[in-house]
């Protein structure tokens, strides 16, 4: 890998037309919001509704994202399906279009065990060239990278880190623990609300959703702190934690990340999957955003 993935790495949201189909041009537009904000992209995750994606959706979305970057920043796009098999077959169309490095969810709805996820990642990480990121999210996938398994998994020479997105300060220290030794292998944080902390703590980069929503004020957390402005950063951590706190109450992101853009003017439309907004919901969101630059 030619760069290391440091920093602020924004969960893309993808964008949709009124008829629900792809919408690139505004993808481009969401894109360089990140770059002029100072963000990374990472693509076709869970805010990027991956679950709802079609194979030829998410290789257009990763393609437009890593053309509209043009080298500009880091572009890691999220690869993980439920069989080894389809991961390894959308892995090897995605790694041809230039992207830094791909994202791997455990397989969902089938419950393994540990030794079961090694034998899943091992395969992947042989047969891609590009480098692989394990991606634990254990809340939407009932599977659990344990931190054992990922210091196991961290020898191989192409997985190089893992996104942590279980949401507790436990799991991430946990991590954090397990590797700290390995040279070469790094973890990135998930949930918004431990960025700071995260860096603190020796993470080399956050995978943040409420970037699509609040790009600068999220950058701001990682900025102050590579400039050792802890306590500064430390205050930008704590200018968006009530942020994500009272979006997420409303309902889960995606859809709220969406529903917040569409509010701020960004075309993104409205997620795909079954969940509705009533006006109160939306009044709500929209005070939530109405100190926001659009």
């Amino acid at each position: 890998m030619s760069k290391k993935i440091c920093g602020v790495l924004t969960a893309i949201v993808t964008p949709f037309d009124n008829e629900g189909a792809l919408n690139l041009h505004e993808l481009k537009n969401q894109v360089n919001r990140q770059l002029n904000a100072g963000n990374g992209i990472f693509c076709g995750g869970t805010n990027g509704e991956f679950f709802v994606l079609n194979e030829e959706e998410k290789i257009a979305v990763t393609r437009t994202c890593v053309e509209e970057v043009a080298g500009r920043a880091n572009v890691v796009a999220h690869i993980g399906e439920i069989s080894t098999r389809e991961t390894i077959r959308l892995g090897k169309q995605i790694e041809k279009m230039g992207v830094d490095a791909v994202s791997v969810i455990t397989p969902y709805f089938v419950p393994l065990k540990q030794q079961e996820l090694i034998a899943h990642y091992t395969a992947i990480a042989d047969a891609l060239s590009v480098p692989v990121f394990l991606y634990n999210i254990p809340a939407r996938t009932g599977n659990t990278i344990e931190p054992e398994t990922a210091s196991v998994l961290a020898t191989h020479p192409n997985i190089i880190g893992i996104k942590d997105s279980a949401g507790s300060y436990e799991s991430l220290e946990g991590f954090l623990n397990a590797v700290k030794d390995i040279e070469g292998f790094d973890v990135l944080n998930g949930p918004d609300s431990l960025i700071h902390q995260g860096f603190v703590d020796g993470c080399s980069a956050c995978i943040s959703g409420l970037a699509n929503v609040a790009p600068k004020e999220i950058n701001a957390i990682w900025t102050r702190f590579k400039a050792g402005d802890v306590v500064g950063s430390r205050e930008a951590q704590e200018s968006v934690t009530g942020l994500r706190t009272e979006l997420y109450n409303v309902a889960f992101s995606p859809a709220a990340v969406k529903k917040a853009l569409q509010i701020m003017g960004h075309e993104v439309g409205a997620s795909r999957y079954a969940v509705t907004f009533s006006e109160q919901q939306e009044n709500t969101i929209r005070q939530i955003v109405s100190h926001l630059a659009h």
